[in-house]
């Protein structure tokens, strides 16, 4: 039986406060009885760029999750992520950066970077073999936690592009690429998530999944089938689901039920955005053309053709040309204080608080270095309207984040 809820929420205790309360009434048989047994939270921590940029799974929603879970009683949670291979491959923590780690800390539970897990072999096309993490298969209770996004090589990112990284390694996610959308769909058949959780809070629309701007809905899917799923987003960013490159193979298999068609057309959404469509360049989509793109993969692939394209000078003209959606910026953000001044803070109701994973007393609290509790996501300096909370130390990355979204996030914040 299909089961899809849809849920709107606007700050961390309402965020908690949806989770736990849908979780407890619809999907708790789905937990494991056996408290001790293990738990994997898998979310879309595609590269270092924070939730609030419409590109990675938000702390407040896995730290509404994590909560549950242990109030329930679990012991042995996990939170996984195989990140994005040019991070990957550059020796970059996106882990670290998106501070998943520091929450998991908080919380007295493990992040595991999946890259590095041990690995259990899975089916590609033409008799290609891959590896996915083996503590994806072994978890009593799986939870995929993607991002709600458009993605310019299949259409959107949701519950079934998510499972890549599931992925062992950059030399498995390079072999999805050889045929993308039927690869995805194998990883599928092999990693079955008990349960989705969709971050649609701040989604990302355009030319997704790192070039896109941040859309606010607001909203949370819960769910246990991650085709009805994906197409019920379609149908919430008004994209019609045949243009996912993802559940059109999906169709072209015959998974795409009368029975899902029926649930998701009958589903009684009462809101809807209109997602920009992900648009790539001319290059980009030339060489990202599914019939073209083995053949870039080709050439790609060596060792020679990848050692240049991790200089710097060709990484921006990648960039610029729009074939790399991400910069990799070696310098890493170092936090030593975060102040407020109440005197600017003026008429705004505390929006600062609202972002705080885990429920932090601010603008109160920040007085000099970071608070007991505070994971230094840096949410609430991203989205401070009026400029009341000072930054000391060193921006590092989240430099080129501010400036790219800054101005975006305070507004629709």
């Amino acid at each position: 039986m299909i089961r899809f809820d849809a849920v709107k929420a606007e700050g961390v205790r309402a965020i908690k406060k949806a989770v736990a309360e849908t979780l407890a009434a619809k999907y708790k048989d789905i937990f494991p009885a056996d408290k001790g047994a293990p738990v994997l939270i898998k979310p879309n921590l595609n590269s270092n760029m924070n939730a609030l940029t419409g590109n990675t799974t938000d702390l407040r929603l896995l730290a509404a999750v994590i909560e549950y879970l242990k109030k329930a009683g679990h012991t042995d949670i996990a939170i996984g992520e195989g990140t994005n291979s040019g991070f990957y491959r550059s020796g970059i923590n996106v882990i670290s950066r998106l501070r998943v780690d520091a929450l998991a800390r908080h919380y007295g539970i493990r992040a595991l970077d999946l890259n590095y897990s041990e690995k259990a072999e899975v089916e590609f096309e033409n008799g290609v073999k891959a590896s996915v993490a083996r503590e994806c298969l072994d978890a009593a209770l799986l939870i995929n936690m993607p991002k709600m996004k458009t993605h310019f090589e299949v259409g959107m990112s949701v519950c079934l592009k998510n499972l890549m990284g599931c992925l062992v390694g950059q030399e498995n996610k390079k072999k999805t690429h050889l045929s993308l959308a039927s690869n995805i769909l194998n990883i599928n058949k092999a990693v079955r998530p008990h349960l989705h959780i969709v971050d649609g809070l701040f989604a990302m629309e355009g030319l997704g999944p790192t070039r896109g701007t941040p859309i606010k809905t607001g909203m949370i899917l819960f769910g246990n089938d991650p085709f009805a799923i994906d197409m019920m987003v379609a149908r919430i960013a008004s994209f019609g689901w045949r243009k996912v490159r993802t559940l059109a193979e999906a169709e072209r298999r015959g998974l795409i039920t009368p029975e899902r068609e029926r649930f998701v057309d009958d589903y009684p959404l009462d809101v809807s955005f209109t997602f920009a469509p992900p648009k790539a360049g001319p290059i980009a989509y030339f060489i990202h053309n599914p019939k073209r793109q083995k053949y870039f993969l080709a050439v790609r692939n060596t060792r020679l053709f990848d050692a240049i394209c991790s200089t710097d000078i060709v990484g921006k003209l990648l960039f610029a040309t729009g074939l790399r959606q991400d910069v990799f910026i070696a310098d890493e953000m170092e936090v030593d204080t975060l102040t407020a001044n109440p005197a600017k803070c003026g008429d705004c109701p505390q929006k600062c608080a609202a972002f705080c994973p885990t429920g932090l007393d601010i603008p109160r609290t920040l007085a000099g270095p970071p608070p007991a509790g505070c994971v230094e996501c840096m949410y609430c300096y991203c989205i401070c309207p009026k400029g009341a909370i000072s930054f000391g130390g060193k921006m590092g990355f989240l430099a080129e984040q501010m400036r790219q979204y800054g101005d975006l996030i305070r507004r629709i914040a």
